[in-house]
């Protein structure tokens, strides 16, 4: 299958997508076996009524275009192809190979200045939380174009990680693209690259997220195709994903099972700072002025979920969500290191309760690790430079309903920032032993231990 590409015309004010081909390619629609698992799709609706029908495609239409125009026509497209398979036979056994879900979209910045201006921040350089907004839909475009399925709700899972190698060119055309390269049962990984207009430039950006299938009755989870990596860099990619996977199960199970003895590293090391932070606790005034409380690093925001940043399921867009959370973790590190922080990496975002409409958010964030480095590798702004601070922020969303007095905690988020080589940098301390353990995974985490 040609893999999706979508090409946002320069000079327009309604961006229209050049696409190759569809999502999913007709051929690959098999007819009914009766050893084959699939799945039949008529336009009738069996319980639901054609008011209603209409009035969630004409939602659905409203969420896309109060987006920006990137998620506005990957939104679009993932609906247009979702209808051009709503009358077929899908064979749901038949293995994909990982290109038939690639999707590519380009950003024409050197000859759109309309385009460029609503990714520019204040200081002239790309505002990321547009990026991620972006990625998450175009996530949902490559997990829908491998399962093909239109019954299916496809919702994001987690990020595991989104790194950057270097600072983004603002004045050069960028183009994103991605694939599936690992499935489950009933998730799957998609890897994402984003690089530069010019030729040979290593990808600036890699991320890698996680969807689930689930039925949109029950939110039960769904079987989906399995994938068929068919190179060699394919199959290592999919091994890759199979460990990524591995862990995060095994680490769902570790927070979940409190009757499981602790990690005695992560205990000794969170003894050891919670005693090292004992004189900032008692005797402030004669403790290490180094050293500051992870609570005096403390911000937050509250908002009303809006309609205007639902999704196509009409609960609050992931990718809304975490350009809040990188926005105020952004300020935090700002105020913290009292330098404007690059940007480094994602990592560990854990969607656990969706947020809807109407929902009253508090979103938190505090500093929860700083280092300081002599030399950054990954990151090609800071190579051969000494003394560069790292600042990891963690960002909680928790759902608060003042009339019961409940909160409910709904995404954690963890973003890392470089201040300038050379700035003065705090050593955060846990003021208990729930910080403090949080901080010794923190770290371990940096260390590449876990």
């Amino acid at each position: 299958m040609n893999p999706m590409r979508i090409l946002l015309q320069p000079g327009m004010k309604q961006y229209t997508p050049f696409v190759s081909s569809n999502l999913v390619n007709r051929s690959h629609l098999s007819a009914f076996t009766s050893n084959s698992w699939h799945r039949r799709f008529s336009t009738t609706p069996s319980d639901r009524t054609t008011t209603n029908s209409n009035e969630k495609s004409s939602n659905r239409q409203y969420a896309s275009r109060l987006k920006g125009p990137i998620v506005n026509q990957l939104w679009t497209q993932r609906e247009l192809a979702k209808e051009a398979v709503r009358n077929s036979i899908i064979d749901m056994e038949r293995p994909r190979p990982p290109s038939e879900s690639i999707t590519t979209i380009s950003y024409p910045f050197s000859t759109d200045e309309f385009l460029k201006e609503q990714y520019r921040n204040p200081f002239g350089q790309m505002r990321f939380g547009k990026v991620l907004e972006d990625l998450d839909a175009l996530a949902g475009n490559i997990a829908f174009a491998h399962v093909q399925d239109p019954d299916m709700t496809i919702v994001t899972a987690s990020v595991d990680r989104i790194r950057l190698s270097a600072p983004p060119n603002l004045d050069a055309d960028q183009h994103l693209s991605g694939k599936v390269t690992y499935v489950g049962t009933s998730s799957m990984e998609i890897r994402m690259q984003c690089k530069n207009e010019q030729h040979g430039e290593d990808p600036w950006m890699e991320a890698y997220f996680t969807f689930v299938a689930v039925d949109p009755d029950t939110k039960r989870p769904l079987k989906i195709p399995p994938l068929d990596p068919q190179t060699w860099l394919e199959k290592d990619q999919f091994e890759a994903g199979k460990r990524r996977a591995q862990n995060r199960k095994e680490e769902r199970k570790r927070r979940q099972n409190f009757g499981n003895p602790l990690d005695p590293a992560v205990e000794k090391e969170a003894l050891r700072m919670l005693r090292e932070a004992g004189p900032l606790k008692n005797i402030p005034s004669l403790a290490n002025p180094h050293n500051i409380l992870v609570s005096h690093t403390k911000q937050q925001n509250c908002e009303i979920a809006q309609p205007q940043t639902s999704n196509l399921a009409n609960q609050i867009f992931g990718g809304f969500l975490m350009r809040r959370a990188f926005e105020l973790s952004y300020a935090t590190a700002y105020v913290f290191g009292g330098a404007r922080p690059r940007f480094l990496e994602v990592d560990e975002v854990s969607f656990s309760i969706p947020v809807h409409v109407g929902d009253l958010t508090n979103f938190q964030s505090h500093v929860i690790y700083t280092e300081v480095q002599d030399e950054i590798k990954d990151f090609n702004l800071f190579r051969g430079q000494k003394s560069v601070p790292l600042v990891s922020v963690e960002v909680e969303a928790w759902i608060v309903e003042p009339e019961i007095a409940s909160a409910k905690l709904s995404n954690r988020f963890n973003f890392t920032f470089a201040l300038p080589s050379g700035t003065p940098c705090r050593r955060v301390m846990p003021s208990n032993m729930e910080e403090a353990r949080r901080m010794a995974i923190r770290m371990k985490i940096e260390h590449g231990e876990l």
